[in-house]
């Protein structure tokens, strides 16, 4: 389904080994369906980065993953979304800030503009 969205919120993170069914099962279950209550939020799809092979030039060359494992994408309307009071409410409901937000690292958090 192509993005219908302005921007293009991207976060991307790593989580404990010990923690993973966790993480997956709260920002799956909970995180994600708080952030789509959040007016100016269209819709959160989940990624997870794994080693590929890609045609360039005529080579086939191997490429490894390098980041964050673990990604979410949301599609937004504007950048103010990501300030506004429903958003910052949204991030701090259910287990996400207690039980599973202390055990991620290499956090990364992006914007883009569609054209």
């Amino acid at each position: 389904m192509p993005i219908t969205a302005k921007y293009l919120f991207v976060v991307s993170m790593d989580v404990d080994p010990d923690k993973e069914a966790l993480f997956n099962e709260v920002y799956d279950k909970e995180h994600v369906p708080n952030l789509l209550k959040v007016p100016g939020v269209q819709a959160v799809s989940r990624v997870e980065g794994e080693p590929f092979a890609v045609s360039i030039g005529g080579e086939v060359r191997r490429v490894q993953h390098d980041g964050p494992r673990y990604s979410a994408l949301y599609e937004i309307d504007r950048p103010e979304v990501l300030v506004s009071r429903e958003w910052a409410k949204a991030v701090e409901v259910g287990r996400w800030p207690t039980h599973v937000r202390p055990f991620t690292r290499n956090r990364r958090h992006a914007l883009y503009r569609l054209r």
